[in-house]
């Protein structure tokens, strides 16, 4: 009280009020500077808590993420095992198959052998040309004309088979087109013939037998010119089955292998559709 009536006597008015804007003003000052302070920190609140949500975000996704990949490891795993199965299936049918035509083809050979007899038999008559005495039998013009009449006959059996795909009589034409391979194995038209066996079992949509067949003119006529197209059914015919991983393995093939055939391009718009 001594000290301010001092300093009051000795200020004028004019200076004492001077001091007091200045102190209202440094007091004002001072409350915005902690108002300022209170919202900082508010906001750092605010940035610590969205950091902390930001982690725990990101440690879901994390998890999100490791439980994808192993549905994806499992369904990767159950595709392997799935194909895996499909291959066993189909060896299992090839093996029932080759059974059947074991049994088939000993029937026809006894029947074969009972034509024989009777053919013998028909020979040895009076009057057949294999009854003649020595000298009268066939002369050089009809060794000559042999072998061309023999490849006339298997075109004609060819022909007779292929006349029964495009009247789609599939089944007769598959039983025509094995026995004309087991009758002609090494004729110029094999790889032809076991290729529309597997087209006929692919128009009855018997696609399983038809992936079949269609392999075996690859493995069986590796240089034919039917592979392509073989392989191309084959592919069809596994996107049938809605086994796209087999499919597009098989149509790729065909184009990385054949990549000027015709069929390389039909491949490649089924690849496409595949890939949808």
């Amino acid at each position: 009280m001594l000290v301010g009536s001092v300093f009051s006597a000795c200020a004028t008015p004019q200076q004492i009020d001077l001091i007091e804007r200045e102190q209202r003003r440094l007091r004002t000052e001072t409350t915005s500077a902690l108002e300022d302070f209170d919202n900082i920190r508010s906001t750092l609140a605010d940035t610590r808590a969205n950091v902390q949500q930001m982690q725990r975000d990101l440690g879901a996704l994390k998890e999100k993420v490791e439980e994808v990949r192993h549905q994806l490891d499992r369904q990767i795993g159950q595709s392997t095992r799935e194909g895996g199965q499909r291959i066993k299936e189909l060896e299992a049918r090839v093996a029932k198959l080759g059974e059947d035509f074991k049994t088939q083809g000993a029937a026809l050979k006894a029947r074969e052998e009972e034509l024989k007899a009777l053919l013998d038999a028909a020979k040895a008559a009076p009057g057949s040309p294999e009854a003649r005495p020595s000298g009268e039998g066939a002369g050089p013009s009809d060794v000559a004309k042999a072998a061309p009449a023999e490849s006339e006959a298997v075109k004609k059996d060819y022909e007779e088979a292929w006349r029964l795909v495009e009247g789609k009589d599939y089944k007769t034409a598959i039983v025509r087109f094995k026995a004309f391979l087991k009758k002609h194995p090494q004729s110029e038209y094999a790889d032809n013939a076991q290729y529309w066996i597997g087209e006929s079992h692919y128009a009855l949509r018997e696609f399983d037998q038809a992936i079949l067949e269609f392999d075996v003119v690859r493995r069986r006529y590796p240089k034919g010119d039917k592979v392509p197209a073989a392989l191309l059914k084959q592919g069809f015919a596994f996107a049938e089955l809605g086994d796209k991983v087999d499919a597009r393995l098989i149509l790729q093939e065909l184009v990385d292998r054949y990549p000027q055939a015709p069929e390389a391009g039909k491949a490649k718009q089924k690849l496409k559709a595949l890939e949808s």
